[in-house]
């Protein structure tokens, strides 16, 4: 009798001792994240809504990876994830109170656009152009219905011009990716992009609205690539790949036919070749690329890598221009390339900054050798050349 009773305790003992253990560790691992500024809850995957972010990595029931922490859903992601059959996700949640004691802990830069009226109505016009480009493409492509390239220019011209500066359209764009990551918003943005850059070259008016055009329709030929495919949250096998890298050539097809201005299909079918070589479809060098191409090959390679992808989250445009920096001389028009990083960096300038060391810091002089680390002026007064750091490095805009 005593030695059950012993054992009873003893038990009771342990799973006290064991309740005890994962209260602390839940404690603690509550605590790390609120000192990213952050609470987490778990939500249900028909619950889930583009713009949450993904508090930890989603894996499926076999350990690979389907979308990485800190990734912003999109609606093809959220799919990607009833495909895997996954249940409920930990997604970050900005709404809980914050301890107002935590150092580091500022509101996120896209928060704050994303609440701001400007955004609300960007948004609004955003989606109802998006929704003209995606029925005019579809219609031509699937059902051979004219598309009316002027309606489509007057459209995004419209919703070009209500952005009053760089930064405000460059926000914006970052932004309206965690609401809508398919082809048609990528043209849209790398549309609005190709003008701004024509914008900055000075540019005439007939040329601006020949760029559009051609960062409108760049990736037409994505449409006669199954959804399956463009969509697959892993890596593609060599043969998907071939298949992807085709959508230069059918888009090429499918515009040779128009009335429309030349430089326009061969955008379509040059926007992935690089001055170097080192592109697709046709390895063509610098010599045989037209300006309209390599302008359009610099929007769509920055919005894509500042917009989230299932294994990773959207790049800081620092991130970005470093990245530009390393390879852009070889890979791309030194006029287009200097320029556009010149005036990407120049957008940022004062703003502020969160570094990779948790620090906060504000952009105070720029550093026109090396673009993507600037001097910056921390809390304290003191500045750091990031250009001579290269142990830091800008993590995002605060």
């Amino acid at each position: 009798m005593s030695r059950c009773i012993f054992l009873t305790f003893y038990t009771n003992q342990i799973d006290f001792q064991m309740r005890k253990f994962y209260t602390i560790l839940n404690y603690e691992r509550d605590r790390r994240t609120n000192e990213m500024g952050f609470f987490m809850k778990k939500v249900t995957v028909n619950k889930l809504e583009p713009g949450m972010v993904t508090a930890e990595q989603i894996l499926t029931k076999n350990g690979q990876m389907i979308v990485d922490k800190g990734v912003t859903l999109t609606r093809p992601l959220i799919m990607r994830l009833s495909f895997y059959c996954v249940l409920e996700v930990c997604i970050e949640d900005p709404d809980e109170p914050k301890d107002p004691e935590t150092p580091h802990f500022i509101p996120a830069y896209s928060q704050k656009v994303k609440a701001s009226k400007e955004f609300q109505t960007f948004q609004f016009d955003h989606s109802f152009v998006l929704n003209s480009l995606k029925s005019s493409m579809e219609g031509y492509v699937f059902h051979n219905q004219p598309l009316d390239t002027d309606d489509l220019l007057e459209q995004t011209v419209k919703l070009f011009n209500s952005c009053k500066t760089s930064l405000e359209l460059f926000d914006m764009l970052h932004n309206m990716r965690a609401y809508d990551d398919s082809t048609y918003a990528h043209s849209l943005n790398v549309a609005l992009i190709c003008r701004r850059i024509g914008k900055w070259l000075k540019v005439d008016a007939a040329t601006l609205d020949t760029l559009t055009l051609c960062g409108l329709l760049h990736d037409i030929g994505k449409l006669k690539i199954p959804d399956e495919i463009l969509n697959k949250p892993g890596k593609y096998t060599d043969e998907e790949f071939d298949l992807v890298k085709r959508h230069t050539k059918f888009g090429y097809e499918l515009l040779k036919t128009l009335n429309i201005d030349p430089h326009i299909k061969k955008a379509a079918l040059l926007h992935h070749e690089r001055c170097d070589g080192s592109g697709y479809p046709l390895k063509a060098t610098q010599k045989d690329l037209d300006d309209f191409s390599m302008i359009v090959a610099i929007a769509d390679v920055y919005d894509a890598m500042t917009a989230a992808r299932s294994y990773r989250a959207p790049l800081c445009p620092f991130q970005v221009i470093e990245r530009f920096e390393q390879e852009g001389l070889q890979k791309y028009k030194p006029k287009f390339i200097l320029t556009f990083l010149q005036h990407i960096a120049s957008t940022y300038q004062n703003n502020r900054v969160l570094l990779s060391n948790g620090q906060s810091a504000n952009i105070v002089m720029l550093n026109q050798q090396h673009l993507a680390r600037p001097i910056v002026q921390l809390n304290d007064n003191s500045c750091i050349d990031l250009s001579t750091r290269l142990d830091l490095h800008i993590q995002s805009i605060l």
